[in-house]
């Protein structure tokens, strides 16, 4: 129990640094403030300044709405809705809030300039208090922390200090490793995921890259529940693996079982291809032999193939594949085909 002698001082926040960024008024719909938000938050994430964790609290906003009539210049009466911790519930919260506003208009009634809370488990805000002139909370000048005024040339310095930020990297990603929009939009979402990206294709083949990070990785980490920085396997060992492809160790079937391991196994890919003996084969005689042998068990299928059936070809390819187990180079196996069944 609190000593009622005494008073206590909550210290939790004590030296923590607060920004507080306010935008002008020209948000005009719950999708924009949400880019906007997105937006923001990536910016402090790429300079360090802020990990934009909303559900921890390292991020909140504060969401002024107010409703005017089509055409008109005039702002409505305003109401803020304090400490919102979500995009979603930013959305949520801005929708609920502008249908209220109108529908009190429709009605005649007039909408008090207040303070409103979003409850998340009945979909509504509700107020909070009405107090918004400035006398209403008492301002007063702070003695210990004088006015800052920053010149110009301050204001270049910093810029000029500032590291690369997401639409610089995204155009340059775009430039140097010719990414698509959408591939570049997707990496520069997250700046770890971006770095990751980059550790691996400015020392491998660039489109294995990006397919191995946007596609298998990001599955993986979305079923075990982490992040690019959490994940189990690092951008070495995937480039290694990319590169396994790349020279033909392995095939790009070997590789995702391999993918598979390496997510419990942090050892280097190629010592878990030795070691499970899935190195591709590529020995022209030994898939003769596999070749031959498909062939000879299907000759009815071979029969139909030579009077004009060409679909047939997959499923000979196929049957090679599996009858070695995966191991067959497909390449290797697209050509020793054709020619033996021109």
């Amino acid at each position: 129990d609190q000593d009622p002698t005494k008073t206590f001082i909550d210290l939790n926040r004590s030296g923590v640094a607060l920004m507080e960024i306010v935008s002008k008024p020209d948000l005009r719909s719950p999708e924009e403030v949400a880019e906007y938000i997105k937006k923001l938050r990536s910016i402090m994430r790429y300079l360090g300044t802020c990990d934009g964790n909303m559900e921890e609290g390292s991020l909140r906003a504060d969401v002024n709405v107010s409703v005017r009539k089509v055409g008109s210049k005039d702002f409505g009466t305003r109401c803020e809705i304090k400490n919102v911790n979500s995009i979603k519930f930013m959305q949520q919260a801005i929708q609920y809030e502008a249908k209220r506003q109108i529908e009190l208009l429709e009605e005649g009634k007039k909408i008090d300039q207040e303070t409103r809370l979003f409850d998340t488990k009945k979909n509504e805000t509700r107020p909070m208090r009405s107090k918004e002139d400035a006398h209403d909370y008492r301002y007063f000048p702070d003695p210990d922390l004088p006015p800052l005024k920053f010149d110009q040339s301050f204001v270049d310095g910093i810029k000029k200090k500032l590291p690369e930020l997401p639409d610089d990297k995204k155009e340059r990603l775009i430039k140097d490793y010719k990414l698509s929009s959408y591939e570049a939009g997707v990496l520069i979402s997250d700046k770890d995921t971006s770095d990751y990206f980059e550790d691996i294709a400015k020392n491998s083949d660039v489109k294995l890259s990006i397919n191995w990070v946007i596609g298998d990785l990001f599955a993986a980490l979305n079923k075990i529940g982490k992040s690019i920085k959490e994940s189990p396997i690092s951008s070495k060992n995937l480039t290694k693996l990319i590169d396994l492809i790349k020279n033909n160790t392995i095939s790009g079937r070997i590789a995702k079982e391999v993918f598979e391991l390496m997510i419990n196994d942090n050892r280097d890919p190629k010592v878990i291809v030795e070691e499970k003996g899935l190195i591709q084969e590529s020995n022209v005689g030994e898939l003769e032999k596999i070749i031959e042998k498909v062939l000879k068990e299907n000759g009815d299928k071979v029969a139909e193939y030579k009077s004009g059936k060409d679909k047939l070809f997959g499923f000979f390819v196929g049957s090679v594949i599996k009858e070695s187990k995966g191991k067959a180079n497909p390449a290797l196996v697209n050509d020793i085909l054709k020619k033996k069944l021109s």
